[in-house]
């Protein structure tokens, strides 16, 4: 298995696979109302097996090449991920999204495993648009999408029904030419 350091922290990007199911579920167990606050994964996420179907269907999305799941270490515990929720190699598109355990918040991570998926989707893939949807009071999310780089492109107002209340989510961007100008400046 691959890990890619993320810093001089000692913390590492590395594929997050079914065989971790039980490392993922005790995370999710750590950070499930922080997680939760904003993202349906902890009400997936909630026993071994479905930890194990839910990291199953990423490796199936790996494997047809239609999304990538990445778990993020800090101090060999996991501590959050980021992934290719979907991913369109034919048309060059594709959809980040993260989640964190609270002990891990504030220092960078997020940003720092996206801009290797992302410069790796751009680069080595040839993906012309990456997309990042939050909810506008997912604070933390938006700035991450700032820090990439991306554009604000809009507002889908009340289309995501979460917990049993409509959610507004933002839409984020960032372009192939956009994101290899921001590399070289």
């Amino acid at each position: 298995m691959f890990a890619i350091s993320l810093g001089d922290d000692g913390a590492e990007l590395r594929p997050l696979e079914p065989w971790q199911a039980e490392e993922l579920l005790a995370h999710m167990d750590r950070g499930r109302d922080f997680i939760g606050e904003h993202i349906g994964l902890p009400d997936v996420v909630t026993d071994l097996d479905s930890a194990r179907a839910y990291l199953t269907s990423y490796a199936e999305k790996a494997a047809s090449d239609t999304g990538r799941l990445y778990g993020i270490w800090s101090g060999g515990t996991l501590v959050g991920g980021v992934l290719f929720r979907t991913f369109d190699a034919a048309n060059g598109t594709a959809e980040a999204g993260c989640w964190l355990e609270p002990s891990a918040a504030g220092k960078g991570l997020i940003t720092r495993a996206c801009r290797v998926i992302i410069d790796w989707a751009v680069e080595e893939r040839g993906i012309h648009r990456v997309e990042w949807l939050a909810s506008t009071k997912n604070l933390p999310s938006i700035a991450v999408a700032r820090r990439l780089g991306m554009t604000k492109e809009g507002v889908l107002r009340e289309n995501y029904p979460y917990r049993g209340v409509r959610a507004d989510t933002e839409i984020w961007a960032v372009l192939a030419p956009e994101w290899r100008a921001a590399k070289a400046s």
